[in-house]
């Protein structure tokens, strides 16, 4: 397998999938892992990737990257109600769901309702580094 292409190809889907634009990286993940590259890089770039997405994510939310993420997302306006009253009701610890379906409206409305980045940052970051590398021992444990 082609390293050159493989990790940066599993980093844009991981980067793409922590935002509201419709993607999976779990996929690409599982088939990198079964092919045979180092699990420990797999992680890494899946989870770097894929916390800098849920910034882009962040920063959409807070108004930073103007107009036009909002229609790039295109953010149904109930899921995006939801995702602000769940972050009302459970604070900066509901990011630890940053990695489940629908946390990238968790890391939207973070930014909405002006979280600070020193403390969105750690949180997401633990979360999606914890999600891959359960996800590879998972992986790798059932397959070998």
């Amino acid at each position: 397998m082609d390293l050159a292409l493989t990790l940066p190809a599993l980093a844009l889907a991981a980067f793409v999938a922590a935002t509201p634009v419709p993607m999976n990286s779990e996929l690409p993940f599982v088939g990198i892992l079964l092919a045979g590259v180092m699990p420990l890089a797999v992680v890494l770039v899946a989870a770097v990737a894929n916390t800098l997405g849920s910034v882009v994510t962040w920063a959409a939310g807070r108004g930073l990257m103007g107009g036009r993420m909002g229609r790039l997302f295109r953010v149904p306006p109930d899921r995006l109600a939801r995702a602000e009253a769940w972050f009302a009701r459970w604070g900066r610890w509901s990011l630890l769901l940053s990695w489940a379906p629908g946390g990238d409206f968790l890391c939207l409305a973070a930014g909405a309702l002006r979280m600070p980045l020193q403390v969105f940052l750690p949180l997401v970051a633990l979360a999606k580094t914890a999600r891959y590398a359960v996800l590879a021992a998972v992986t790798l444990g059932l397959t070998g």
